[in-house]
């Protein structure tokens, strides 16, 4: 869900938004305090609508004025803006977690896969994220807003020509973009944890999505979740290391051997750096990505 946002943002505009995570966080604390005040489902619908119009005014009067100054002037001010609302989270709600509860309606297994549970508020965040990619594909490629979208992306003077008012159309694409990530702050935000910190954990790895998918891929960014996810879970599951592999094959490696400590290391040990490692090699290899149109 955080990389669909992104990878809008990016495709449409061009903007390596930094803030992306800080939406997130901001859209998990919105959804826990209207939660507590009516409801879950009121924070669900209240929390991306508020990060979507704070995404609205930060395009319209910060990032517009910087466009002209080009790309590095909007990601040194989305880096900065990405810690003003850290900043602003803990001054509003401080710097310990927060208890924002799965609600009793969805609380439950849904189903067992051998003697692990699925709750049921995995299921619904996974629909969630499911059903907000095909409205957001089908908006672009099935739509005349989308079309018009894409137009001005590759042909901006055209657009205008034929009437359309191109920054207001970036104007909305980067507050879609922003509303999305609130969405899964909101979704996410009770089934992980909520506090300052969250950001930061998840800002890297959408980035790693992105640059695997492709840039510019919606697609590619829906695989790219899937193919991570699964390499992370997979991956501590398995305690087998180079060095087990290689006494297996025959060969011996003795303990003052310089490369023995790194070839002992088991795939467990090395699941978090794993995604990183496969976003250098995709670097090296097809810097396009799985389905990018470019170059990252």
């Amino acid at each position: 869900m955080l990389s669909a946002g992104l990878t809008l943002i990016f495709s449409m505009m061009g903007v390596l938004n930094f803030a992306h995570a800080s939406f997130y966080m901001l859209g998990a604390y919105l959804g826990y305090t209207f939660s507590g005040l009516w409801g879950f489902w009121w924070g669900l619908l209240l929390a991306p609508a508020i990060t979507g119009l704070l995404g609205v005014f930060v395009e319209r009067f910060a990032l517009r004025r910087l466009h002209a100054q080009g790309q590095l002037a909007e990601l040194l001010f989305t880096f900065g803006l990405a810690y003003l609302i850290v900043e602003v989270v803990q001054l509003t709600w401080g710097r310990l977690t927060v208890p924002y509860a799965i609600p009793e309606s969805l609380q439950g297994a849904l189903f067992l896969v051998y003697s692990s549970t699925f709750s049921l508020y995995r299921a619904f965040m996974a629909l969630i994220a499911l059903v907000m990619l095909a409205v957001i594909y089908l908006s672009i490629t099935r739509t005349r807003i989308g079309l018009v979208i894409q137009a001005a992306l590759t042909q901006p003077t055209m657009v205008e020509a034929l009437g359309h008012n191109v920054p207001r159309i970036f104007m909305w694409v980067f507050g879609t973009g922003c509303s999305l990530a609130g969405l899964a702050g909101a979704v996410g935000g009770n089934a992980f944890v909520t506090e300052p910190g969250m950001a930061a954990s998840v800002g890297s790895i959408i980035f790693v999505v992105v640059v695997l998918g492709g840039v510019g891929s919606l697609a590619g960014a829906f695989w790219a979740s899937l193919l991570i996810a699964c390499v992370q879970t997979f991956a501590v599951t398995l305690d087998v290391s180079l060095l087990s592999l290689i006494h297996r094959l025959g060969g011996e490696i003795q303990t003052d051997h310089f490369a023995y400590g790194l070839l002992s290391l088991n795939v467990s040990q090395i699941a978090p750096i794993l995604p990183f490692l496969m976003l250098i090699l995709m670097l090296v290899w097809r810097p396009r990505g799985m389905m990018g149109t470019h170059n990252a």
